[in-house]
Order: structure tokens, then C-alpha cells, then sequence
């Protein structure tokens, strides 16, 4: 698929912005300090690229990394897998949190569907991590050990993984909302010896008793020693085989914090793939891996400094709760919430950003999809006067929800869609703010990441699609998959198809104007008739019709036989398809995408299966519907509504009868 038009332009940034901008503050000091002067932003992101060593060198000068002991060499080995980043040096994550310590602003505002508005100033978060971090150094927690949580996104889950990470232990966290056989498919792989846990949670108007799955955790996690009961409570008894220590108690000990210094390449969190078959990949990345990325991406992608209110709406389970959390790196207020982004009503978001006075409000696509569709108008039910910039990710964002962004909220505003992955916790696209935005685009290719869209034999493609591939090594590449002795399932998972050269799994277009657009997962792509096709572009028609609230496509492609392709659509309450529904569908898709991508059949369906961070399932219901059992190729646990698939499961039952 190749681009013929120019899409809408629908915003251009004032000199101001420009001027003020992270990004020009960057490219000022690069001339000052190094005497590079980039005329604009491509030629920026192509030094960034040709010039590895000495465009990540610069980061590290500029965004004052603090170690404990200066680095050797920025790029010791080279190749992927396995590249080795600032060898020598020592750091710790934790450092560059406080680094940034003030009494002029908080640190977290937070507030839930409980709890109203409340904040924490730096002050008293550095005394509950030093708290608890002497805690873990009492009860034996040491450099290496892993502590796990589940936990809901809470201050008291972000002073926990800042203790855990000030010790030179390693983190992994679970959201409250998976199920019990997703969290020990997690854990158990790493042996955690101490568990940060809640015993309840509020969600969707509803407090849910967590007590019985933190006994069963407990049981069924024999190397845990240790438990901290995290605020909520519970009327089941806990197992007597573990210590058991309440976070009040804790907290109410006062110690100085102790940060342990560790290398660049030290363990900082485990967090996981999806996991629809298998286990799911236990992913390692490191503290200065982490620490420079993702302030490559916050400070200069995002336009994050230290008077920002940084707000992006993500659960504990989602890398976007660490990326949340990684707003501290550049001193801003994180401002969190806790709770259903539907409950009472699709405006709370909104409202929640103009109480904290959000100057940066991120969420999934599918928010502001749902946002769109259920009339929610943001500006009536909040004052957002402060907001300048809206990000998105999760999955591709819709030209609809490009125009309905700037139709609500007018044509001040940045809007700045990312796509990377918590692969490698950072991002490949994001946003530009010396550029203008045009519909259903994300603007740049992120610096220091060597982005392309490689064809079948690894030629790279412009404006046509094909796999977005990086090129070349990242610092926050995964150190290892956990239990992966001989490197072989990192392997398979990222550098099969073109060695040395990492694949990410999804469909990519670069445009003419250096911007990108993602058609999906490449696994889960349409090829019909020697045409291959994201499944995007059949929802952005598809769901573009006011009947439809959701859909589903998936290509039951076999060898020598005919493809076969069925789509699946969600109807709003109380309509039914019919005939003439199903053709207006079919003449949407004929005119949006092309009349070779029209379905086989379409069928009404009551949901679309969803993970938990709102993707579609899209691979999982192809592999039930072409005879797979569902226990095989999908985890209820990591699934927003795992009731979903039993329709799937009963139709394939009647297609192969």
C-alpha cells in the first residue's frame, strides 16, 4: 500500500512553542557544547543514527545522567543481540528521580474512584522510599533478588518500586484486575522472595475482595518470605508461612535513603509480553538502558520538563504505568488515577485532568475512540485550559480520532501518538514538536532509533508497507529474557526473520514527510489476493459507521485453498444486523480500503476480545477459528473480558461441523 494524497493537516507549531520546546533546547545545546547544528529534525534523527556513540554520549552529558563512576566506552559491542552500553559505569535509577527533589511542586497527585484528590510533595516520597527500602535491607532483600508486586496504580506502588530499585533489587508488579493463573504464569518464572500486596481493590463502581487470591499467591510462590500488605482490606485469613510486615507500620520508621550504586546494565524490572501462547516472555531491561531511553523520549518526544503535569491513564499491568511513573526522570508532577476510565461515566478522565490541571493527558486509543462515540465533550465537563499536549498509543489511532481530538479541543493542542513497545520500554515513533501534525500520522522516527520498514528480504521501503524493524542496537533493549540460558527464545523472538536486525511485529509506512503510520501487528495481517493489508484500515472504515461500536477482522488463510475472511462487529444497543446494514459495511470498506478487502461474511458479535491495555485479539480468535483450542492460544488473565472468546470458540465448532 502506497500513499496518493497528502493527508488534512491539522496543526503547525507557533515560533513560541518551538522556542520553549525540549527539543530546540536540546538542538541549542548540541551547537553550544558539540558544534553540531542541525537545520531541522531529520537531519537531527539521521546524525542520531549514523552516529550512535556520539548522539547517545550526548544524551548522557545533557540530561546529566548522574553516576556513581563515569563510563569507559559508550558502544563496547555492537551487535544485536547482545549489545554492551556505557561499560563501566555505575548508576541507579533511583538517583535521577531525586535529583530533581524540590519544595516549589509535588511529586504525584493521585486520585481514584474512592479517593479524592490528594498529593505527595518530594519530600515526604523520598522519606517513604528511604522508609522502605530500609525495610527490605532489614528482612534480607539484596542486590539481585527479585520483589514483586500486585498492586494497583496507587503512590504507594511507586515508593515500593522506588525502594525495590534503590537496593539494587529487581521489580516486577502485577495489576490487580489479572487473574490469578496470569500472575503466577508471571511470577513463578522469576522466584520473587518478597511480595508487595494489596488484599482489595475498587474498580468500575465495584470493591473487590482480593484475599483469596493473595493466600493462593502466597501458596503457590514457595521462594516468597515476605509480605508487605500494602492500604486495603480483606476478611480472609493469611497463610502464617510468610512474615508479614503492613505498610503503615513501615513507613511509620523514618530512614535516611541509601541508594545502591549498580551498573549500567544491572537488572531494574521484569515485565512481560502478552503472553497469548505460552508463558509469557519475562522481559529484563536495565537501569541505564531505562534511565536514558525513556528520558530520550519524555523530555524530548513528549516535551516533558519539571513544571509539567504528566497524566497517561494505564493500570499497573500496561509499560505505560513505567513510563508514567519515568516523568520523575525529567522533575514533572506525575499525576495518576486509579480506577475504571468508564465509571461513572466516560468524562472522568477529563475531569481528573482539570482538577490536577494537567498539562499532558495520555490514554489508549480506544479511549478516545469510546470518548467519540459515547458524545463525551471534554471541554464542558472540565477546565483544561492548562492541557498543551495529548498522547496516544496502544494501538493506531484513528484519523477520526485525530479530527475528533482537535474538534474538542481545539487547535492549540499537540497531539503526539507513540508506538514502541514494552519490548524494550521506550518508543520507535512519537511526536515532533517543531512539525506539523497531519491525520492519522505519528511524526517522527524517535532519535537514536534506527526505524525502517523492511520488504521480505530486508530492503527497506518508503512510503510502502512493510515490517518496522530498528536496525540498529538501543540502549533499553532487553538484557535477557529471564530462564533463557542460551539466548535462544530472545532470538526467536525479535531476530529470526532478519539477523542482526531487530523485528518488531508490526506493519509500518514511512511517509514521504518522514512521519509513520502502523497498520497493526504483522502476524495478524491481511493477505488477500497477493495484497497485504493492516487490519487498521478496515476498522477505521468499518467503525466509522455510527451502527458499529467495535470490529474484528481476521484472514483464515490456508495453504492452496481460498482465503477466507470474516469480520466481527459490535452494534450499538438494540440494532441487529441485517441485509442493508451489511451492505453499507461492505460499500464502506470498498470505498476506504478496496473492494478485494470486502469480508467473506460478516457476523454480530456482543464484544471483541481485549487485553488488558485495550488491544484487540486479534491472532488469538484466528488461531481458535482455524481449530486451535483456546486454552492454547490465549490467557484469560491477561484479557479485559475473557468471556469474549467462548462465541469464537462455539463458532469455529459450527464452521468445522
Amino acid at each position: 500500500m502506497t500513499e496518493t494524497a497528502t493527508p488534512a493537516l491539522l496543526w503547525t507549531p507557533s515560533a513560541e512553542r518551538i522556542g520553549r520546546s525540549q527539543l530546540q533546547k536540546y538542538m541549542r545545546w548540541l551547537r553550544q557544547e558539540r558544534g553540531r547544528d542541525f537545520k531541522d529534525y531529520d537531519s537531527l534523527w539521521r546524525w542520531s543514527v549514523s552516529d550512535l556513540e556520539g548522539f547517545w554520549a550526548s544524551m548522557w552529558d545533557y540530561i546529566g545522567i548522574k553516576a556513581h563512576k563515569p563510563y569507559d566506552k559508550v558502544l563496547a559491542k555492537r551487535e544485536m543481540p547482545g549489545a554492551q552500553w556505557f561499560t563501566g559505569a555505575e548508576l541507579n535509577f533511583v538517583d535521577q528521580v531525586f535529583r530533581h527533589e524540590t519544595a516549589s511542586r509535588p511529586a504525584i497527585l493521585y486520585s481514584s474512584e474512592t479517593a479524592a484528590l490528594q498529593q505527595m510533595s518530594w519530600q515526604t516520597l523520598r522519606e517513604r522510599v528511604g522508609a522502605m527500602a530500609a525495610h527490605l535491607r532489614g528482612i534480607g532483600v539484596k542486590r539481585g533478588d527479585r520483589v514483586v508486586a500486585y498492586a494497583p496504580n496507587t503512590p504507594e506502588t511507586i515508593i515500593a518500586f522506588l525502594a525495590v530499585a534503590s537496593v539494587g533489587a529487581i521489580w516486577s508488579v502485577c495489576s490487580p484486575d489479572m487473574g490469578l493463573n496470569a500472575v503466577l504464569d508471571r511470577f513463578r518464572q522469576i522466584e520473587p522472595v518478597a511480595l508487595f500486596a494489596v488484599q482489595s481493590s475498587h474498580y468500575n463502581g465495584k470493591h473487590l475482595d482480593k484475599g483469596d487470591v493473595l493466600a493462593a499467591l502466597i501458596a503457590e510462590l514457595p521462594t516468597v518470605k515476605n509480605l508487605i500488605l500494602m492500604p486495603g482490606q480483606s476478611e480472609h485469613a493469611l497463610p502464617d508461612r510468610v512474615q508479614i510486615a503492613s505498610w503503615t507500620g513501615v513507613i511509620a520508621r523514618p530512614a535516611a535513603l541509601k541508594v545502591e550504586p549498580v551498573p549500567f546494565d544491572h537488572p531494574l524490572w521484569v515485565v512481560y509480553s502478552s503472553g497469548t501462547t505460552g508463558l509469557p516472555k519475562p522481559i529484563v531491561h536495565g537501569h541505564g538502558g531505562v534511565v536514558i531511553v525513556i528520558m530520550v523520549m519524555t523530555a524530548l518526544h513528549n516535551d516533558l520538563g519539571a513544571e509539567d503535569i504528566f497524566h497517561w491513564y494505564s493500570s499497573t499491568g500496561w509499560i505505560m504505568w513505567n513510563a508514567q511513573v519515568a516523568g520523575l526522570l525529567v522533575g514533572a508532577t506525575i499525576a495518576i488515577y486509579d480506577g475504571s476510565p468508564s465509571w461513572p461515566d466516560w468524562n472522568r478522565l477529563w475531569r481528573f485532568a482539570g482538577e490536577v490541571k494537567a498539562t499532558f493527558f495520555g490514554a489508549g486509543a480506544a479511549f478516545y475512540a469510546n470518548c467519540q462515540k459515547a458524545g463525551v465533550v471534554p471541554k464542558q465537563v472540565a477546565d483544561l485550559s492548562a492541557l498543551r499536549t495529548i498522547g496516544s498509543t496502544g494501538s493506531p489511532l484513528s484519523e477520526d480520532s485525530y479530527a475528533w481530538i482537535y474538534d474538542q479541543l481545539g487547535s492549540d493542542i499537540w497531539l503526539a501518538p507513540i508506538s514502541g513497545g514494552t519490548d524494550f520500554a521506550g518508543g520507535f515513533v512519537g511526536g515532533c514538536v517543531l512539525m506539523p501534525v497531519y491525520a492519522g500520522e505519528m511524526q517522527v522516527r524517535c532519535l537514536g532509533a534506527d526505524i525502517q520498514a523492511y520488504d521480505d528480504t530486508g530492503k527497506p521501503l518508503l512510503n510502502e508497507v512493510g515490517e518496522l524493524v530498528c536496525a540498529q542496537p538501543l540502549p533499553s533493549m532487553p538484557l535477557f529474557l529471564w530462564n533463557d540460558k542460551d539466548g535462544q527464545r530472545y532470538h526467536d523472538s525479535y531476530f529470526d526473520m532478519y539477523p542482526g536486525v531487530w523485528r518488531h511485529g508490526d506493519w509500518l509506512r514511512i511517509t514521504p514527510r518522514g512521519g509513520a503510520i502502523i497498520y497493526g501487528r504483522s502476524d495478524a495481517t491481511i493477505n488477500r489476493y497477493g495484497l497485504r493489508l493492516g487490519t487498521s484500515e478496515i476498522y477505521r472504515a468499518v467503525e466509522e459507521l455510527p451502527e458499529v461500536l467495535d470490529s474484528l477482522v481476521v484472514d483464515l488463510e490456508y495453504l492452496g485453498r481460498d482465503s477466507y475472511m470474516p469480520l466481527f462487529v459490535v452494534l450499538r444497543p438494540g440494532l441487529t444486523l441485517d441485509a442493508a446494514l451489511k451492505d453499507r459495511i461492505n460499500q464502506a470498506i470498498r470505498k476506504a480500503v478496496s473492494a478485494r478487502f470486502v469480508p467473506n461474511d460478516i457476523f454480530q458479535v456482543a464484544e471483541v476480545p481485549r487485553t488488558l491495555s485495550g488491544k484487540k485479539l486479534e491472532v488469538p480468535v484466528k488461531k481458535i477459528l482455524l481449530g486451535q483450542p483456546a486454552e492454547k492460544v490465549s490467557n484469560p488473565g491477561t484479557m479485559a473480558n475473557p468471556g469474549s472468546l467462548a462465541w469464537f470458540v462455539d463458532f469455529a465448532k459450527q464452521r468445522a461441523a
